[in-house]
């Protein structure tokens, strides 16, 4: 008899729960839909492999998505997901619609409300100090950032010059993360003396995870997540991330406060133009109001948010950089020949002139990301209905998946040789796109992101300094179509961890 009533009780919560969602379901059977939906499943069985596995599906739903014009339905479980790929419907979607939804939430669980993943009533709010923060006249100080750790890994790679094939992501990730602390937060952990600090263990632990949880839906409730093994990695490294910027936060309040009392009334306030001393965090706490502004809660989110997307974006891109490099020999000499004519054969630092005069540099960057997007889709929340452009029209309660990946691989805007890498379709006359959502590495719209200088400036700066002195050597492609296994741990990162040799171009000197 108990058995008949849970059975009965299923039943109905079922039916009410299909009622209420009538007109979702409706709509959404008006949309193209993938080839092989199960049914309750619909396709989140295609995501039940590693992040490897993940990738080559959202890949082969790309492609799909491109055959239907640019739009395509996708159950997954019981969650509606609209996969896009139109420019036109992108770009609409994402200047009208700035909700990200209630599936960042497994991001927010470990970096709270820091701008790129909060909700719009507080990111309105936060992005007001986001802006003037990324300025340029507060970004370029950080050249010299850039500048001193591309020579410390340079001299590190020197020991691994002419000895065969190494893995480029411990260094990369360990170079952005000492320019991303010491510009953030002011703080030298000197990750690449260590490449074991416990603040980058803890992050490359935590970002699989939380990429497993956006596609495996049995990985999703919370209080089911609990009893799985990954639950305590996931608290443990957590807890280190949140306990290391929290000390940091703590220790410069108390400087400030010591910098306030040494100074002369005249002195304390505020002066935008002094920034040689700055950190991020200094910007800040300043912007946000002084001991008015932004709590330690809220300083958190935000230093930790940007530590961690500014380590992993720039060391992801100027690792697929790298790699592509290695296999187009050709186009590598080209970046060496420009490097060449800026630095001669002088050893010395980098400055934030030269930047400006990497052309070539800037193109084979910029395909880079095109080809291999850092971060390879972004989601939005539709609240209420929505017609697209495209004449499409969206249910409420739907989430929107926006493929940054399928936009840039999709032959309808980039023409027959999207596939290939060729940075020269970056140049002034050639790069005319039928429309700006085409290309859009940094996202696009009101939430795009501020910190794309940044992360350019870095990428550029470790790159010249790495192919002034070292030649990047992998197998040569065969075609102008790279092959590069990649996954997805919430960035976009190559299986093998950018392997390469390096070859020195010169007898060995003081660098």
């Amino acid at each position: 008899m108990i058995l008949w009533l849970l059975v009965i009780t299923a039943l109905l919560y079922l039916a009410m729960f299909r009622f209420r969602r009538r007109r979702l379901y409706k709509l959404a059977s008006l949309l193209p839909s993938p080839d092989s939906e199960l049914p309750v499943l619909g396709i989140a069985y295609k995501f039940a492999g590693n992040t490897e596995h993940i990738m080559n599906a959202v890949k082969a739903i790309n492609y799909e998505t491109m055959k239907n014009n640019g739009i395509l339905r996708a159950w997954i479980g019981p969650n509606l997901f609209i996969v896009l790929v139109n420019p036109a419907d992108v770009e609409y979607l994402m200047k009208n619609y700035l909700e990200k939804g209630d599936y960042h939430r497994f991001t927010r669980a470990i970096l709270g409300n820091g701008g790129i993943f909060a909700p719009v009533s507080i990111w309105r709010r936060r992005r007001k100090v986001m802006v003037p923060l990324f300025s340029p006249k507060i970004v370029e100080t950080f050249v010299e950032v850039f500048s001193k750790q591309s020579e410390h890994l340079v001299k590190l790679l020197s020991s691994y010059a002419n000895t065969g094939e190494i893995s480029m992501w411990p260094f990369l990730s360990s170079y952005t993360l000492d320019s991303v602390c010491e510009t953030t937060m002011g703080v030298k952990i000197n990750a690449q003396g260590n490449p074991n600090t416990p603040f980058l263990l803890a992050m490359n632990t935590l970002l699989p995870l939380v990429s497993e949880r956006y596609f495996q839906i049995w990985l999703q409730p919370d209080w089911l997540y609990k009893f799985f093994p990954k639950y305590k990695h996931h608290e443990l490294n957590k807890k280190k991330l949140h306990d290391f910027t929290d000390e940091v936060i703590k220790k410069k309040r108390e400087e400030q406060k010591t910098d306030m009392k040494n100074k002369t009334e005249s002195d304390n306030e505020y002066d935008l133009g002094n920034y040689q001393t700055k950190t991020f965090l200094d910007h800040l706490i300043n912007l946000s109001g002084g001991e008015e502004g932004y709590t330690n809660l809220e300083l958190r989110e935000e230093t930790l948010t940007l530590a961690v997307a500014g380590t992993d974006t720039s060391a992801v891109a100027t690792g697929f950089t790298m790699t592509l490099l290695a296999k187009y020999p050709h186009i590598q000499e080209k970046v060496y020949q420009e490097l060449h004519e800026i630095f001669g054969d002088s050893e010395r630092p980098l400055v934030k002139e030269d930047l400006l005069k990497m052309k070539y540099l800037d193109r084979v960057v910029k395909e880079t990301m095109r080809l291999y997007p850092p971060v390879p889709m972004i989601i939005r929340k539709v609240e209420q209905d929505l017609k697209l452009p495209s004449g499409h029209l969206l249910p409420a309660g739907a989430i929107v998946a926006i493929q940054i990946w399928g936009v840039h691989h999709d032959a309808k805007y980039w023409g027959p040789t999207v596939e290939e890498f060729d940075p020269d379709r970056f140049l002034p006359e050639r790069f005319n796109l039928a429309h700006p959502c085409s290309f859009m590495p940094f996202s696009h719209g009101p939430r795009n992101c501020v910190g794309y200088q940044y992360a350019i400036m870095s990428v550029k700066s470790v790159l010249s300094a790495v192919i002034r002195r070292y030649k990047l050597v992998g197998e040569p492609e065969k075609t102008a179509i790279p092959h590069i296994r990649c996954k997805v741990d919430v960035m976009l990162k190559a299986v093998d961890g950018y392997k390469l040799a390096l070859e020195r171009r010169k007898p060995e000197k003081s660098v």
